[in-house]
């Protein structure tokens, strides 16, 4: 943990005698700076993790309403960022190694927990749950734009088509596919064709919302969901973007123009497609779209 920052711990226990030996031994370490909050049912604890965010879960493994790994999951289902130490009596060890197998950061055996056993043991689970969130994050982003990779995008994606249903909202879902890519390789160098990727997602952080999905796709290929389009249409969204990469040309920052076709389905809350035909749909526009602007230029542009 960083400096003097609470925690915020939600105690989850419903034998008054545990619950008092939880707090004295947190008292045994007053500068630890651990809020704990309790309640003594599993319901109650989906019910509070539904309103408020938590540290961390101190939860027992034997409580009136749930018993055993379905506490476990049912703890987990509701707050599924908030990183689980489990309290066993020595009895249900086992369950708390399988628990720990399942998911959980840690487990503490009941009557044998220390003031600064039991703050050792929330720290290091908060930070375990911070860097497994991490290395999340770092599957699902791209390593050269930083935008979301096919991973990412395809994650996020089948949720925001989730949400919308339920919302019952539309979103635009576009492809887009840097033009003439082996063309800059070639002439320049992978090293410049890198740099056109690079610009290529600048450009597409310029055009579009930080609440929108970006992702590159794999290669010169970058798809985009455009998550509340009520204030543009389909037309305007792709002229923005050709009016920003139009902006960068004018500034003549590179030996070469850089042109991107763009491909834009809408797609409603209704719609019976699924994510991976949407996509290929707005690939199918995307190239048509490339085959009318080949009919209005050349190869790449050079100065």
């Amino acid at each position: 943990m960083i400096g003097n920052e609470e925690i915020r711990v939600l105690l989850v226990e419903d034998n008054p005698g545990d619950v008092r030996l939880i707090r004295e031994a947190l008292a045994e370490v007053p500068h630890a700076h651990i809020k704990l909050e309790h309640v003594d049912c599993l319901r109650a604890a989906q019910e509070i993790l539904t309103l408020q965010e938590y540290d961390l879960i101190l939860l027992d493994l034997s409580l009136p309403d749930s018993s055993g790994m379905e506490t476990v999951e049912k703890a987990g289902d509701a707050s599924p960022d908030t990183p689980i130490v489990i309290l066993t009596g020595l009895d249900d060890v086992n369950t708390g190694i399988q628990a720990v197998r399942a998911g959980a950061q840690d487990y503490l055996v009941k009557g044998e927990v220390t003031g600064h056993l039991l703050v050792r043991s929330i720290r290091y689970a908060i930070e375990r749950q911070r860097m497994k969130a991490a290395l999340r994050i770092l599957s699902l982003v791209d390593d050269l734009t930083s935008l979301y990779n096919r991973r990412g995008f395809m994650t996020l994606a089948e949720h925001q088509m989730k949400l919308s249903r339920r919302k019952q909202s539309a979103f635009y879902l576009i492809f887009a596919d840097l033009d003439d890519m082996k063309v800059i390789n070639d002439t320049y160098g992978h090293k410049e064709g890198d740099q056109a990727l690079i610009q290529t997602a600048h450009l597409l952080k310029e055009t579009f919302r930080g609440s929108d999905i970006i992702a590159r796709m794999g290669g010169d290929e970058f798809a985009i969901v455009a998550i509340e389009p009520a204030a543009s249409s389909a037309e305007q969204i792709a002229q923005r973007f050709q009016d920003n990469i139009a902006a960068f040309n004018a500034k003549k920052s590179r030996p070469y123009n850089l042109s991107i076709s763009v491909g834009v389905v809408e797609c409603v809350p209704d719609c019976p497609y699924s994510l991976k035909e949407m996509l290929a749909q707005a690939d199918t526009l995307m190239y048509q779209n490339k085959a009318e602007r080949k009919k209005t230029r050349g190869k790449i542009t050079r100065d």
